[in-house]
């Protein structure tokens, strides 16, 4: 038995009411498994945390210094309490690189989320050598964050790609509606205003059909008083598309199940994209945006689009609502997709990883 701490990023929640990707992943590689007795850390959230798995929350010492060095020292009094075998840190390299220098015989790995060359203790490839020196294992969720982990440095040891993953079991049945759906951040990098012009030519041409956005600019709050969020509003209003603001994972899914096409049209390099990936393990017809991550998520089981080029997407939504055939098609496709990156693969081969990394690493 291995006993694993889990680290969420600081900022971070996680609870039914307020959490983001990281901890909805964290949540489910925290299960039972393979001998493995995990428990996540984190700061307190807004609500009670989930109740299915073990979670200790972390206090902020003073003085109030950097808050990430805060956030490192609270983790480290925490760990201090009840020593791990093994610790995952979740997509903040300083952090991991504190904590490996703070628990030398205890394997630190690091999980990246996001593009390292835009994080701290990892933006230069100086930065990025020294981190895979000293870290057990680091490993990004796409074949493109590897690549950004890697360029310019010449070694290659302890990296490996560990994707995003989708709990089918979880997924809501499928059960289309004629709704067009957008769920992300409403901003511009996300295509949020690609979306409101494509649904504005192709919702004139859809009689009965509607267009939904979930989602706002910033993670849990409906608050946008940017120039862009406001024009955003306006053309939403005049288009036609409810802007439903933010919503718990829950409705987001729910609502996934019942569109019958989903749009992703990021211009922003996905890392990897797992609003697509939510899309298809629903069943939902998907258009989108193969930028960084995506493409390697979304595979052939989606039709690709150009996230500048509303006009294209609006043609590609008029053609798949009228043609059933290929939304079921797609949906059988995007469905199978999914399957390729189930969580029970995903529980198999982090335990693998795991043993791996408690086998070979020398001052365990």
């Amino acid at each position: 038995m291995s006993r694993v701490a889990i680290l969420l990023p600081s900022r971070e929640m996680f609870s039914a009411q307020a959490t983001g990707a990281v901890g909805l992943l964290a949540r489910v590689l925290a299960r039972p498994y393979a001998g493995a007795v995990c428990t996540i850390y984190g700061l307190p959230p807004v609500a009670a945390p989930f109740a299915d798995v073990p979670f200790v929350p972390v206090s902020l010492p003073w003085p109030p210094f950097r808050r990430e060095a805060r956030y490192a020292a609270g983790l480290a009094a925490a760990l201090r309490r009840d020593v791990p075998d093994l610790i995952e840190v979740h997509n903040q390299p300083d952090v991991a690189l504190t904590l490996a220098r703070k628990f030398p015989r205890i394997p630190v790995c690091l999980f990246l989320h996001n593009d390292p060359q835009e994080m701290v203790g990892s933006r230069t490839p100086v930065e990025r050598a020294f981190l895979l020196s000293r870290l057990a294992l680091v490993a990004p969720v796409s074949e493109y964050l590897r690549q950004k982990l890697l360029e310019g440095v010449e070694t290659r040891a302890r990296v490996e790609v560990f994707p995003n993953f989708v709990d089918i079991a979880a997924m809501p049945r499928y059960a289309p509606q004629k709704c067009i759906l957008f769920a992300d951040r409403t901003v511009a990098d996300k295509g949020a205003d690609s979306f409101v012009a494509a649904c504005a030519k192709a919702l004139k041409m859809l009689p009965g059909w509607r267009a939904e956005m979930i989602g706002s600019a910033e993670h849990g709050s409906d608050a946008d008083e940017s120039e862009f969020g406001q024009k955003l509003r306006a053309d939403a209003d005049a288009a036609r598309v409810e802007m439903l603001g933010w919503r718990p994972v829950s409705h987001v899914l729910h609502s996934m199940a019942k569109a019958s096409i989903v749009v992703v049209p990021s211009r922003w390099n996905e890392p990897f994209g797992l609003t697509a990936l939510l899309a298809m393990g629903c069943g939902a017809p998907l258009l989108c945006s193969p930028r960084g991550g995506l493409a390697e998520v979304m595979g052939d089981a989606a039709l690709p689009i150009n996230p500048d080029d509303p006009a294209m997407i609006a043609a590609n939504i008029v053609a798949l609502a009228y043609d059933a055939p290929r939304r079921a098609q797609l949906s059988r496709a995007g469905l199978a997709r999914a399957a390729e990156f189930s969580a029970e693969g995903a529980l198999e081969r982090l335990a693998a990883l795991r043993a791996r990394v408690l086998a070979e690493w020398p001052q365990h």
